[in-house]
């Protein structure tokens, strides 16, 4: 079989803020421990569109008892011309000992704003680092 190379375009850097999740834990659960982490706020920024991560938002986290993390994240990403973007995606979050969480995601986008229609369309992913106060992605469109 063939390797091909991939193409991808930088569509932004976004940071997201994490809130208290101490009140969000279901522990051992047939996925592993799950934990609802909020979102609340942060920023993002790329050639072609910037603003805003506006609450409510959140990752539905589950660590499984190898200590490896799936994600399951849904943001509110507003832009500096006021129009909203729903970004959707899951992932695998590895933990270091001694540094922050590396973080891979596959995400989507939903818009109605004509503007931005083109990001409906896009298969995008997120390469990461959280260090349990912020995530921290460059999201890159998938040619």
């Amino acid at each position: 079989m063939a390797h091909s190379t991939i193409d991808v375009e930088h569509l932004f850097t976004i940071t997201a803020d994490l809130g208290d999740n101490t009140h969000a834990l279901i522990r051992n659960g047939p996925a592993g421990t799950r934990v609802i982490a909020s979102v609340t706020g942060g920023s993002f920024e790329g050639p072609r569109l910037k603003g805003t991560v506006v609450p409510p938002g959140g990752d539905w986290v589950s660590v499984r008892p190898n200590r490896i993390i799936k994600l399951d994240v849904r943001l509110l990403l507003v832009t500096d011309d006021d129009e909203s973007i729903l970004m959707t995606y899951q992932g695998i979050g590895t933990p270091a000992d001694d540094g922050p969480t590396q973080l891979r995601t596959a995400p989507t986008f939903e818009t109605g704003a004509d503007a931005y229609s083109w990001l409906n369309d896009v298969q995008a992913v997120g390469i990461g680092t959280s260090d349990g106060i912020s995530v921290t992605y460059d999201i890159y469109a998938l040619s």
